[in-house]
């Protein structure tokens, strides 16, 4: 296989509309994390926070061994530190972000399914016969009494 037609078969495959489309997601998605990650930490933790005592989860930890200090008060060695809080947040971020892109997709999921019942119950009146078909089956009538 030649340089040209591997990167032609590369060209071909990268430009294909489903890894367009894929890439465009991605971006899109990208961006919605962004806003979806301040509506969490910006919106919705503050007052969670506020509930469990003004508890900032990312500063909690459990610290295994304190840090060692120097007789001047310089740290000597740091901290060894379980930081479980941090854990906690993603946590909850997590679970929140779930949350709305499942109810994000549940109002799309409704949407469309009210356009599908709109379509199903009016389904359009069958055009009215023309003047041609009208005296066909006048006609059609009188032969069938004689």
């Amino acid at each position: 296989m030649g340089k040209s037609s591997l990167l032609q078969e590369f060209k071909t495959f990268a430009m294909k509309g489903n890894v367009i489309d894929m890439a465009v997601g991605v971006v899109i998605g990208g961006a919605f994390g962004k806003i979806v990650s301040s509506v969490v930490s910006d919106i919705i933790m503050p007052p969670i926070g506020l509930l469990v005592g003004g508890v900032n989860f990312t500063e909690l930890k459990w610290v295994m061994k304190p840090a060692e200090l120097g007789a001047d008060g310089t740290e000597l060695a740091a901290a060894v530190t379980l930081n479980y809080g941090n854990f906690l947040q993603i946590t909850f971020d997590f679970i929140i972000i779930a949350f709305a892109i499942f109810m994000f997709i549940k109002l799309m999921n409704n949407l469309s399914r009210k356009k599908e019942e709109e379509k199903a119950v009016a389904p359009p009146a069958p055009p009215a016969p023309t003047k041609e078909e009208v005296l066909l089956t006048e006609i059609r009538d009188l032969l069938k009494e004689k």
